[in-house]
């Protein structure tokens, strides 16, 4: 069935018109308080859809008026909207080849949304989606969600507030890491899980998307740790031809002498290599990519090594945002405090995991991110996050990033510039003394 807006010119297909209903007509109407008007979609000259104008309010009206207009018609409206079942305005301009086709033509003027609760809004919100959002959708997004870092292809968006991070589909370590946070305290400082989704063959993760409620936000990935990779990795202890070769791709003088007439490095010597090339090794941390507002992407930012440079593109990050420093400080110190506190935390590595920023112009976030090498250690065994990594300890460093990733952001300039309290961030004893 083929839905046509007469004032538009708009032609789509009902299940793109479902996604744009689901996204425009529930979030919106939360955002709104249900005081805003459905009045229209507007078709630019490249043929994309504009829905910046799809609710607008209209002043003359009373909130009463507006309250009588919204319970009387949202039902009629969700009912079409959900169930196909849509009706024309005036049955003479239908024309008989749109009859013959099953096309009609419908006044989007008319459906307006209601004064439903909360409650009821959110459970439409969370309706099962049976694939990503239709391609109109994901085009007129307001907040596009932006993969940084990982690869290309593993996230789609889901629907309002959501999406999909694709998964392998003979490891659910992942799921089972967010099927725990969702049940401790920590839920409060990672995306909300829903659920675990197959499509086609694949399996994917339904989140939280947390750019949702941001306006054109900066974005900033960092992994964290001493540590990223896991010591299954590692075992295996044969040198590695391939591994010595981009080894000295990146540094001829990083090989012994013994690998370089063996022309070979084991996996575990070719892995702490690359942590030291960062600023994993020293802080414990590295700014794996950011992404600043209405530019694009920076992803090779794994060679950010030193202080200085850490503390530089911070200070670039932050734009002279004093507000939103102090709102990251007090969400890192919080988040920090409950990773203490947490059993979870204590008896499972954090492998590869990244803390991801958003800010835009009033405010700004931060969650962790990433679980697919969170593995519990253990059961008799607790991690502090600080001690340096030996092998078979399990250590990761985690702590002792964000340790130093508070202090850099409680010393940062704007101009890039070092206080005297920068020189100690990253050169303290790496223990759990720290």
């Amino acid at each position: 069935m083929r839905l046509v807006c007469a004032e538009s010119g708009l032609d789509l297909e009902r299940s793109d018109l479902l996604a744009v209903a689901v996204e425009k007509y529930l979030v919106d109407f939360v955002a709104c308080n249900g005081l805003q008007q459905f009045v229209g979609i507007k078709v630019a000259s490249d043929k994309s859809v504009d829905l910046s104008e799809i609710l607008k309010s209209k002043k003359s009206e009373t909130t009463v008026d507006k309250n009588k207009k919204l319970t009387r018609k949202w039902r009629s409206t969700a009912k079409h909207v959900l169930q196909g079942d849509w009706k024309k305005k005036d049955s003479t301009s239908t024309s008989s080849t749109d009859k013959k086709n099953k096309s009609v033509q419908i006044s989007i003027d008319d459906l307006v949304p209601s004064d439903m609760t909360l409650l009821q809004v959110l459970a439409l919100n969370a309706l099962d989606l049976t694939a990503p959002a239709s391609d109109i959708l994901l085009k007129n997004r307001k907040n596009n969600w932006v993969q940084l870092s990982g690869h290309e292809g593993a996230f789609a968006l889901a629907g309002p507030g959501t999406i999909w991070k694709k998964r392998t589909s003979d490891s659910d370590t992942e799921v089972k890491a967010y099927e725990r946070l969702m049940q401790e305290e920590l839920a409060d400082f990672v995306p909300c899980f829903y659920k675990e989704v197959e499509w086609r063959g694949d399996y994917y993760i339904e989140m939280e998307d947390l750019l949702h409620s941001f306006k054109e936000p900066s974005v900033m990935d960092i992994k964290m740790g001493t540590r990223t990779f896991a010591e299954s990795e590692v075992t295996n202890t044969k040198a590695r031809a391939d591994l010595y070769q981009k080894m000295v791709k990146i540094d001829p003088t990083a090989p012994t002498t013994e690998e370089n007439e063996a022309k070979a490095v084991t996996k575990l010597h070719y892995m702490t290599f690359r942590e030291q090339q960062s600023s994993s090794s020293t802080l414990g941390f590295r700014i794996e990519a950011l992404k600043l507002e209405n530019s694009a992407p920076v992803k090779d930012l794994k060679l950010v090594r030193s202080l200085d440079e850490v503390l530089c593109t911070m200070g670039l990050f932050l734009s002279g945002r004093e507000d939103c420093r102090l709102q990251l400080l007090h969400r890192l110190r919080y988040m920090r405090d409950k990773l203490e506190q947490s059993q979870f935390f204590m008896q499972h590595e954090i492998v590869g995991s990244s803390i991801l920023i958003v800010m835009d112009k009033t405010r700004a976030g931060a969650w962790m991110i990433d679980f697919v090498k969170t593995t519990p250690i253990d059961e008799n065994c607790t991690l502090n996050h600080r001690s340096p990594w030996d092998r078979g300890n399990h250590e990761e460093g985690y702590l002792f990033g964000l340790d130093n990733l508070i202090k850099v952001l409680e010393d940062v300039q704007t101009s890039g510039k070092m206080t005297n309290e920068n020189k100690n961030v990253g050169h303290e004893k790496h223990s759990s003394d720290l």
